[in-house]
């Protein structure tokens, strides 16, 4: 088993991007060894729309790309973040205004939460921002064909 593996995309911000972001992740995670139908890959794939979302509806033309970016630390725990460049960091709105949107981040805390994992936020050095969610991985990895 590999002590640190990693995956990275780069997609443009389309609405279209998010779903293929859903099946990069999806992919990446069945070659880890995590099968497509488990519960936790549906947490994750649900994880990476909502953020992917985020990165294209509220970025306001800011960014014209996000990344999605998975990271597997000796076995044990899974890192999934989406960074894009806008400087703005995401806000909690009071609950009246969240009628028809804005609960991406309470669902991606919640299940964050919910697997034992933390949500975090933090600026890039390009002046954007990276949300990720780190989350316990209980499947053993598989190596990478070469």
């Amino acid at each position: 088993m590999a002590d640190h593996q990693e995956a990275s995309v780069t997609l443009s911000s389309d609405p279209a991007s998010v779903s293929a972001a859903r099946r990069y992740v999806a992919g990446v995670l069945a070659d880890w060894g995590l099968p497509p139908d488990a519960e936790a890959a549906d947490t994750v794939r649900l994880i990476v729309s909502e953020l992917a979302t985020n990165a294209v509806q509220h970025t306001l033309g800011m960014s014209p790309t996000f990344t999605v970016d998975l990271v597997l630390d000796r076995d044990e725990r899974l890192r999934v973040g989406v960074t894009d460049g806008h400087p703005r960091f995401p806000k909690r709105l009071p609950a009246a205004v969240q009628q028809d949107n804005g609960r991406g981040l309470v669902i991606v805390r919640w299940l964050t939460a919910e697997c034992g994992g933390r949500l975090s936020v933090r600026p890039t050095r390009e002046g954007g921002k990276t949300i990720e969610a780190e989350l316990p991985w209980k499947v053993p990895a598989v190596q990478p064909d070469p």
